[in-house]
């Protein structure tokens, strides 16, 4: 479609590029706090991925304004939306998300590095096995609440999301909108 239909998307009010983390947090809220007090907003964001819960923060704040205040919030992909990226992304409804062209989506299973050391008293080896099975069991659940956050609204269903999820699943702009993930291309 035409970029003269989505005037807003060429100015976004919040423009986020690189790693997700701390101090990417802290830059969205600066910008966020910095935006109009009415109207319809834009959040820009490239990612290459980081972390998940701050991620999942950033989306939080996002549907809090949504909800409370009935703002519109849009956002628009640039170049790479992945990992923790898409986490972010899927705070928005699918009519509300929109990526450039030649852009790539990418969707992944939560990565776990831990070493387990079982050392001392059985019992304690027995409560140490539980805890990381525990979080990982957790961490689980959060993944799947994310993934039908993301496909909420569109053509994929859970279960494709999750069996491609383990390979890496890379996505075009073009086929991400023909997919439903977004509403349009730009």
């Amino acid at each position: 479609m035409n970029d003269i239909r989505y005037p807003l998307l060429a100015r976004p009010h919040i423009r986020l590029s690189g790693t997700i983390d701390d101090d990417m947090y802290t830059l969205f809220r600066q910008q966020l706090d910095g935006c109009p007090q009415e109207g319809t907003l834009v959040l820009a964001l490239t990612t290459l991925g980081g972390d998940p819960e701050v991620a999942r923060t950033m989306a939080d704040d996002i549907r809090l304004i949504a909800d409370y205040t009935g703002r519109e919030i849009l956002f628009l992909g640039k170049v790479a939306v992945y990992s923790a990226g898409a986490t972010l992304m899927s705070a928005f409804p699918v009519d509300r998300r929109f990526l450039t062209r030649r852009t790539r989506l990418m969707f992944h299973e939560r990565q776990l590095t831990k070493t387990l050391e079982i050392k001392g008293p059985l019992r304690t080896c027995v409560a140490t096995i539980k805890a990381t099975l525990h979080e990982i069991e957790e961490s689980i659940r959060i993944e799947e609440e994310g993934f039908r956050d993301l496909v909420r609204g569109s053509q994929v269903d859970f279960d494709t999301l999750r069996e491609k999820a383990p390979d890496n699943w890379y996505i075009e702009a073009e086929e991400a909108r023909d997919l439903g993930l977004v509403l349009d291309v730009i």
